[in-house]
């Protein structure tokens, strides 16, 4: 009886690897919503100023915009960074060979987090 040498394609692999690039788009776009909201919000307090006291606020420190932009700027990454790891580990799995990698996500992750510090720096005198 003649084995078959021909790797064994695990559809389960495929699909979890789909999941987590799915997961990636959902993170990618929860990060720009972020952005955006920050980025409007700090328009919105300018105009609601306007209207109420009839001239606008002068922020002290006007990072939301560079901060807004910047979580924009990062959920883009993320989406970017998805499709790449989705590829390359498609590609492993069709030559049944994983080799995991994680220079990407820990840019990723310091980025998340120095946007983080420089939120909680803006946000801290305004309590």
């Amino acid at each position: 009886m003649e084995q078959d040498l021909k790797p064994k394609i695990n559809a389960g692999d495929h699909l979890a690897n789909e999941r987590t690039f799915l997961a990636w788009i959902r993170t990618s776009i929860a990060l720009m919503g972020f952005g955006f909201v920050v980025v409007k919000f700090s328009i919105f307090v300018r105009q609601i100023s306007l209207v109420v006291t009839g001239h606008t606020i002068t922020p002290t420190r006007g990072f939301s915009g560079a901060i807004g932009m910047g979580m924009v700027a990062i959920g883009a990454l993320t989406a970017l960074i998805g499709y790449l790891r989705y590829q390359r580990i498609e590609k492993q799995l069709l030559n049944q060979e994983f080799y995991p990698k994680s220079r990407l996500l820990l840019v990723l992750t310091v980025g998340v987090i120095l946007s983080s510090l420089l939120l909680l720096y803006y946000l801290l005198p305004n309590l």
